[in-house]
């Protein structure tokens, strides 16, 4: 998808090039990731040369893949989410001034 996201339109031929070199799939393997996407909506195959796009945004698929993140391992309780974080990792002064601005602009 990233590829996608920052190409637009590939071939999946190239797609499949370029997953060999940096992740050493093979082109079977990338053809059947590709063919599971466009089953799921993600991207759609237009003609002639197999050209791949993407049809789901890089901001709905966080949206999507947070609401999963939280319902499983959360309970879909960010409050759950945001205290198991903060009793691991620390936050920098300007993080939580963004923070701050972020929950006082959601409540408006």
């Amino acid at each position: 998808m990233e590829l996608l996201w920052s190409n637009k339109v590939l071939a999946a031929k190239d797609i499949a090039k370029i997953i060999k070199e940096y992740i050493g799939w093979e082109k079977n393997t990338t053809y059947t990731v590709i063919k599971r996407l466009i089953d799921k909506g993600a991207i759609e195959r237009q003609e002639p040369g197999f050209l791949c796009k993407a049809i789901i945004t890089k901001s709905e698929v966080r949206k999507i893949e947070t609401k999963i993140l939280l319902e499983k391992l959360f309970d879909s309780s960010f409050t759950c989410f945001v205290t198991e974080y903060l009793s691991n990792n620390k936050l920098k002064a300007n993080e939580i001034i963004k923070l701050e601005k972020i929950l006082s602009d959601s409540v408006k």
